[in-house]
């Protein structure tokens, strides 16, 4: 029989099905792969890097391998979908009356596209393949990451990042767990040499080193996962961003191959969420939030915290403007609304700040918005990187989540 005409084995008809539901990045590693990537993470647990993300350390002995999740597993096939954007995330870095949304929230949820294709090869893997299998996108204890890495999809970058050679900075990573025995992928090697650009953008130093991130000062899990207020010595650097930051990533030189055209539809930005306008985001009630934010991965967070975010972006805008709305929040009945509105107004018209002051320190009863009032909140307590010493705007300066 001609070569060339020979039936393909289940590792490239796993590939050219993956390819087929709009993954454009598809490896294979074996079950065991990836081994220190548990170590690695309970090291960053053990340092408090996790910040209140308490779940990582609560299902740690799951996260650290596959087999700790799923005794069962034998291979793992990794995936990625691109949203490469098509314009610049940093376009809107100066522009002071409108907030940043990080380029992967900008269009629909990508748990649910990502999830409706990890089931449908899911599905058809069964079928072929006759073995049990298990499909994550964000939404179990995986380290996606690094098996990704292990499976040939690029390698963790010093932003702790995945980046691929084809595809940049810019993917979506989910995965199938099976008990089929698949032949493995060469692992991705690393490529960042001694560039450091990543680490040179973080506003708000958060990589302590290259290749490791404290989630304590990273803007994402600031705007995102951060339920409080938000530290004082590091408003300054989040600037407009009122959901993520892609600082890290878009100075990534990798994303010169990312190509646009390659990013899936279902993640083209949505008109409103752009370049949203900080006045109308300030002015959203909960119902409001929930219709603007419907089918996004911001909804999760809720109004009280974008409400934070957006008034954070206000106060270092700079616009005057503003004043009003934003003293408007000083009666807000969420106590990080009104104590992140102290902050902003001050910023923003601080004659006003001394009147409100006068008029209603004493009447406060949440002790957080009083010590806003008062300048008393604690910072970070992290302690500055010392990977950059570099200054914006007159701070020291120097993303997702990492190990």
């Amino acid at each position: 029989m001609d070569e060339h005409n020979l039936p393909l084995g289940l590792e490239a008809r796993i590939k050219a099905k993956a390819a087929e539901l709009g993954f454009v990045a598809c490896g294979i590693a074996r079950g065991d792969a990836a081994p220190m990537a548990g170590v690695r993470l309970h090291q960053w647990l053990a340092e408090g890097r996790h910040g209140d993300m308490i779940w990582m350390a609560e299902r740690a002995h799951q996260r650290e391998s596959p087999a700790a999740l799923w005794p069962a597993v034998r291979s793992v096939v990794a995936l990625g979908m691109s949203y490469a954007p098509a314009e610049d995330p940093l376009r809107l870095a100066n522009v002071g009356d409108v907030g940043r949304i990080s380029v992967y929230a900008q269009g629909g949820d990508y748990h649910d596209v990502m999830k409706r294709a990890l089931k449908a090869l899911g599905r058809w893997l069964a079928v072929e393949s006759g073995a049990d299998l298990k499909v994550f996108v964000d939404t179990a204890p995986v380290m996606e990451k690094p098996l990704s890495e292990a499976a040939g999809l690029g390698w963790q970058g010093k932003h702790t990042n995945l980046v691929s050679r084809a595809h940049g900075s810019w993917l979506f990573l989910g995965a199938i767990y099976t008990t089929r025995d698949l032949a493995p992928d060469t692992p991705g090697g690393g490529a960042c040499g001694s560039c450091d650009a990543c680490q040179r953008a973080c506003p708000t130093d958060a990589f302590p080193a290259p290749y490791r991130l404290d989630a304590r000062r990273c803007i994402s899990y600031l705007t995102i996962e951060h339920a409080g207020p938000i530290p004082p010595d590091l408003r300054a650097g989040i600037g407009n961003r009122i959901y993520g930051c892609d600082d890290c990533l878009a100075v990534c030189p990798w994303n010169k191959f990312a190509a646009a055209a390659a990013a899936n539809l279902a993640f083209a930005p949505r008109a409103e969420l752009a370049a949203p306008e900080l006045a109308d985001l300030l002015a959203l009630d909960d119902a409001g939030f929930r219709q603007v934010f419907a089918g996004s991965p911001i909804k999760r967070i809720g109004r009280d915290r974008m409400t934070r975010n957006a008034l954070i972006a206000a106060g270092n805008g700079g616009h005057a403007a503003l004043a009003g709305t934003v003293a408007a929040l000083l009666d807000d009945p969420a106590p990080v609304v009104r104590g992140t509105a102290v902050w902003a107004l001050a910023h923003l018209d601080p004659a006003r700040w001394r009147v409100e002051r006068a008029a209603r320190i004493a009447g406060e009863e949440d002790a957080g918005v009083v010590g806003e009032w008062e300048g008393l909140l604690p910072t970070c307590g992290t302690g500055p990187s010392t990977t950059s010493g570099r200054t914006e705007q007159g701070k020291t300066v120097e993303p997702r989540r990492g190990f």
